[in-house]
C-alpha cells in the first residue's frame, strides 16, 4: 500500500509541473544537432513547437518527424517554427536530421533539464524522454501542453491549434 502511494504521489507531482497554458514558457539554452546554440528567445515573435521525443531513427519518432518535415512550409506560412528535443547526441540528430532531410533543428537534452522545465516526463526504467510536445505563442507564453500525442495526427492538431490562436 505504501509504495502503491508513493507512485500515485509521484504521479500527482508530475502532472502538476506540467506546461500550464497562460504561463510564461521556461527559458532554454541548448546546443542543435550542429552544436549551434539555440535559445527560445531566438524565436521571439514566432510561434514555436517544441515537440519531445524518445529517440532518433525509431518508428514512431520518425515518424513524427517526417510529418512535420511534411508540413513544415505550413508551419512556416502560419508563422511557426518546429523543434525537436531528444537526450541523444548532436552526432545522433545530425544523422537522424540528414538520413530524413529535416528542415527544422534537433537539439540535445542529454541531461533531460529542458524537458523537465516544461514538465515533460521520462519513461521510468529507459529514461528515454516521452513522446509529449509544448505550442508557444508569439509571446512567449505556452498556449498547450500535449500529453498524450499521436505521431500520426499530432501535425495536423498542431497546425489547427496555431490556426485557432491566430483568430
Amino acid at each position: 500500500m505504501k509504495a502503491l502511494m508513493s507512485i500515485v504521489l509521484n504521479v500527482i507531482s508530475v502532472a502538476a509541473i506540467a506546461a500550464t497554458a497562460g504561463s510564461a514558457a521556461p527559458q532554454f539554452s541548448a546546443k542543435n544537432q550542429d552544436g549551434k546554440v539555440i535559445t527560445l528567445n531566438d524565436y521571439k515573435g514566432k510561434f514555436v513547437v517544441l515537440y519531445f521525443y524518445p529517440k532518433d531513427e525509431t518508428p514512431g519518432c520518425t515518424k513524427e518527424a517526417c510529418s512535420f518535415r511534411d508540413q513544415y512550409k505550413e508551419f512556416e506560412k502560419q508563422g511557426a517554427v518546429v523543434i525537436g528535443v531528444s537526450v541523444q547526441d548532436a552526432k545522433s540528430h545530425r544523422s537522424f536530421k540528414n538520413n530524413h532531410h529535416l528542415p527544422f533543428d534537433l537539439i540535445v537534452d542529454s541531461d533531460g533539464s529542458i524537458a523537465k522545465s516544461f514538465g515533460v516526463e521520462r519513461y521510468p526504467a529507459i529514461g528515454l524522454l516521452k513522446r509529449q510536445s509544448v505550442l508557444i505563442d508569439r509571446d512567449g507564453k505556452i498556449l498547450k501542453f500535449y500529453e498524450d500525442v499521436n505521431p500520426d495526427t499530432h501535425t495536423a492538431e498542431v497546425l489547427k491549434d496555431i490556426q485557432s490562436a491566430k483568430k
